[in-house]
């Protein structure tokens, strides 16, 4: 392990009594693995500080396991997450939010791995009131399944849709479970998240006894591959959650992939982020192809990925998949559409291939976890904030502080229609 801060056996069985939540248990009534609720690696990283872990989109097993490996190797507290687009209804990956626990317990059971794991549902994408209708007995089939937190992505809609598809939600999701919301659609320069409108959401979530977690920006990136290198917009983020802080909700940075490692440090030291999500990055890596620091894919002077010889995906296989990949009309960022169709295949590769595709995913997210996010030995300050809590439920950071009163539907249609924002241009930010 990363530190000397390591977890006594005796206290880890203790949070493996006590830190499951009930639908773990239920799922995995043997399991060694320490699946728990986002709301416990959030605290973790607080009480370390100026501290954000992982959100590991695990768009294939091996990428999966090598994300596990790194947390161990760190002994940070992680997250494992999927996206809607990714793994839900229409996924185009394999793993999706019916299996992704399933897999992450077998894997930490196979390889003994004994940090704290949130299971999250990313983005789980709200469009319109038909979406609603269909979550309402979707997001229960999830948590069936083993999901320990969700993000509830409403921001596609107008602020005032946004907020009541949240709070028309929320009965949804155990009170246990990490919950993340959404202001501001992530698709770069355009369309940035204002004071404004965060407060907005997180005042009317407030007013009904919504409490999230985390709140996602649009602060600059965009998910993918970064086309730019203006990246993070610093001083909005940190403006926004200054805003925010008695409300005591930590920020959840997405579009982590193409930004640099300075810039990812000072997210760390200045704003109050705890949660980095990190997808395409691990994909490209887990492949084999060429990255600069920070995981961002390198193309050439045709704009084609750049295979490593000798890394991730054999020569063949990778050269099957840009073949697909041609005949089908599938370019740069949209990579991501042949994790579904080539699962298989990858899986089906020798085991020192594998083994080199998750230990490549593995030394990546070490780096990130110890050197750029300061989340090494967060794992025995996640056990020691369930054993306190003495339960699989560590309660709330705040209590309610607006008047539901003033949030009712009508009074929040009328707030809403006095707020300045800008949703930027139509198009594919599900990711």
């Amino acid at each position: 392990m990363y530190g000397q801060s390591v977890v006594n056996s005796k206290d880890f069985d203790n949070a493996l009594k006590v830190g499951r939540p009930p639908n773990v248990v239920k799922l995995f009534p043997n399991s060694r693995a320490l699946i728990v609720s986002g709301k416990f690696i959030d605290r973790a990283m607080i009480v370390k500080g100026n501290a954000m872990t992982i959100a590991a989109n695990a768009r294939s097993r091996l990428v999966l396991q090598g994300a596990l490996q790194a947390a161990q190797r760190a002994n940070a507290a992680v997250i494992i997450e999927i996206a809607k687009s990714e793994g839900g209804a229409n996924a185009y990956c394999a793993v999706n939010y019916w299996n992704i626990a399933m897999m992450a317990d077998a894997i930490c059971n196979q390889l003994g791995i004994t940090v704290p794991v949130a299971i999250h549902a990313d983005h789980y994408g709200i469009k319109s009131d038909e979406d609603v209708q269909k979550a309402r007995t979707e997001i229960p089939s999830m948590f069936d399944a083993g999901i320990t937190s969700i993000a509830i992505d409403a921001s596609h809609q107008p602020d005032d849709l946004n907020l009541l598809s949240n709070i028309a939600l929320n009965p949804m999701v155990p009170e246990w479970a990490g919950l993340e919301t959404e202001v501001g659609e992530i698709k770069g320069k355009a369309g940035l998240s204002t004071v404004e409108e965060a407060l907005f959401l997180i005042q009317g979530l407030n007013a009904h006894n919504i409490f999230p977690d985390w709140i996602a920006l649009n602060n600059g990136t965009t998910h993918g591959i970064e086309a730019s290198s203006q990246g993070i917009q610093i001083d909005l983020t940190t403006e926004i959650h200054n805003a925010l802080e008695k409300y005591k909700v930590s920020g959840a940075q997405h579009g982590t992939s193409g930004n640099s490692s300075e810039r990812l440090k000072k997210i760390v030291s200045v704003t109050r982020t705890t949660k980095a999500n990190v997808a395409t990055a691990l994909q490209m890596i887990a492949w084999g192809l060429e990255v600069n620091d920070y995981g961002n894919a390198i193309l050439d002077d045709n704009g084609n990925f750049t295979k490593v010889k000798g890394e991730g995906l054999t020569g063949e296989l990778w050269s099957e998949m840009v073949s697909y990949a041609d005949a089908n009309g599938i370019k740069g960022g949209n990579y991501k559409k042949l994790n579904l169709v080539f699962e298989n295949k990858i899986m089906g590769q020798p085991a020192e291939i594998r083994s080199r595709m998750a230990g490549r995913v593995e030394d990546f997210v070490y780096n990130l976890l110890v050197n750029v996010f300061n989340a090494a030995d967060t794992a025995p300050l996640c056990i020691d904030t369930i054993l306190k809590a003495g339960s699989f439920d560590p309660g709330t950071r705040v209590n309610r502080i607006e008047s539901p009163e003033e949030w009712t539907e009508e009074k929040i249609k009328k707030r809403a229609s006095l707020i300045t924002s800008n949703k930027g241009p139509d198009g594919d930010f599900d990711d």
